[in-house]
C-alpha cells in the first residue's frame, strides 16, 4: 500500500491539494511553506476514506440510504444518520491502512518524545468553504485522543460525522 495515497504530513500539503486533503490541512501545509509554526501532523486522504468505504461495501449502501431518505422530514434524516454512521462506526479499517496510520502516529509520539502522543482527529472538508455554501463546523473534532486504538476508534468517528442529521440536512438544502 502506498503511503502517499492515503496519508500526508502536514509539510507536504499545500493548497492544490484542498481535494485530496480538504481545505484544513491544505492551509496547515502553506502555514509551514511560509514558516509559520504548526503542530506536526498529518492528514488521512480521501482516497482512504474511498477505500474504507470500497473494503466495507458501504460505497453504494450510503447512497442509496440517502437517495431513499426523505431530507423534509427531521426523524426520516435522524435515521438515516443513524443507520449510516452506524455503519461506518462498525467498519473494519484494512490492515494495510491501519498499519499506515498507526506507524504515522508512532513517528509523532517518537518526534515529540511523548509516549502516546495525545492528538486531535478532525475533519477538513474538501468542500468547505465555497462562494456559497460552508461546511465549517459541520463534522465532529475528537480532542485528546491517545494511543493507537482510541486514533483509529476516533478516524472511523470522524469519518461518520459526515453523515450528522445536521450535516446531512445542508448537503441537501443546498443541493449537494
Amino acid at each position: 500500500m502506498e503511503t502517499a495515497n492515503y496519508l500526508i504530513p502536514f509539510e507536504r500539503c499545500d493548497i492544490g491539494m484542498v481535494d485530496t486533503v480538504g481545505g484544513k490541512c491544505a492551509s496547515l501545509g502553506e502555514l509551514l511553506r511560509a514558516r509559520i509554526p504548526v503542530p506536526p501532523g498529518f492528514a488521512i486522504t480521501t482516497d482512504a476514506y474511498k477505500r474504507f468505504l470500497e473494503d466495507n461495501n458501504l460505497t453504494e449502501k450510503v447512497i442509496e440510504r440517502v437517495k431513499n431518505m426523505d431530507p423534509s422530514s427531521p426523524q426520516d434524516v435522524d435515521t438515516a444518520s443513524g443507520d449510516i454512521r452506524g455503519w461506518i462506526e462498525a467498519g473494519i479499517i484494512s490492515e494495510p491502512l491501519e498499519d499506515l496510520i498507526a506507524d504515522q502516529y508512532r513517528l509523532l509520539s517518537r518526534q515529540a518524545r511523548t509516549p502516546a502522543l495525545p492528538v486531535a482527529v478532525r475533519s477538513s472538508a474538501t468542500a468547505e468553504d465555497l462562494p456559497d455554501a460552508s461546511f465549517a463546523g459541520q463534522q465532529e473534532t475528537y480532542l485528546w485522543v491517545r494511543g493507537v486504538d482510541d486514533l483509529l476508534d476516533r478516524v472511523r468517528k470522524c469519518w461518520s460525522s459526515l453523515f450528522t442529521p445536521r450535516a446531512i440536512s445542508y448537503r441537501a438544502k443546498m443541493g449537494f
